[in-house]
């Protein structure tokens, strides 16, 4: 199989009917795309790793299978190593190092992509556009906001690409915001 985005978008409809899922896919793509640009990577294939990266966590949710069997699938159908092993390197359990720019900027932007919905989610507007970088490091110290979201592996993230804590979320803040109308964000 050709690796392309497209293909890569068909391997995730085929595997993903969550909504939640698919959206959350969808920011880590938007995330991994804006980050790309900025550090002068490849744009698809970062776009890649971001669509693809929690393929099997619908199907197989558990320490043991997830990211193990999407990424076995993946390397079956013909998706390079550097490919499957960003995917792998996301979850700290795999132990799987993250060396290269793109598996760092996976695992960083992964666990904030989720509570950056989180935030979305009770602003009135239900837009990124509303939601204010303090109001989201207050957020963070509120355990009992988002509480499925890992604090930790969020400043970790911003840590391993040594990018302030605040202008990583601002960041991913806004190249969620720039997307948010595919995202089903912004309609209040």
């Amino acid at each position: 199989m050709e690796v392309n985005y497209e293909n890569a978008n068909k391997i995730l409809n085929e595997w993903v009917k969550s909504d939640a899922l698919l959206k959350h896919a969808l920011g880590v793509e938007f995330a991994m795309r804006s980050y790309a640009r900025k550090f002068g990577e490849n744009e698809e294939m970062w776009a890649i790793v971001g669509l693809l990266h929690d393929l099997d966590y619908e199907k197989y949710p558990t320490k043991e299978d997830h990211p193990y069997r999407g990424v076995k699938y993946l390397s079956s159908i013909g998706f390079p190593e550097e490919i499957t092993d960003a995917i792998l390197s996301h979850a700290s359990y795999t132990n799987v190092a993250r060396e290269s720019l793109c598996k760092k900027t996976l695992f960083a932007v992964d666990e904030l992509v989720g509570f950056l919905f989180a935030c979305a989610y009770v602003q009135p507007d239900k837009s990124f556009k509303s939601v204010k970088v303090k109001s989201v490091i207050k957020k963070l110290k509120d355990r009992a906001f988002a509480r499925s979201v890992n604090r930790d592996e969020i400043t970790e993230g911003a840590s391993l690409l040594n990018i302030p804590l605040e202008e990583h979320i601002e960041f991913v803040r806004d190249a969620l915001a720039q997307n948010e109308d595919k995202l089903g964000f912004g309609n209040g």
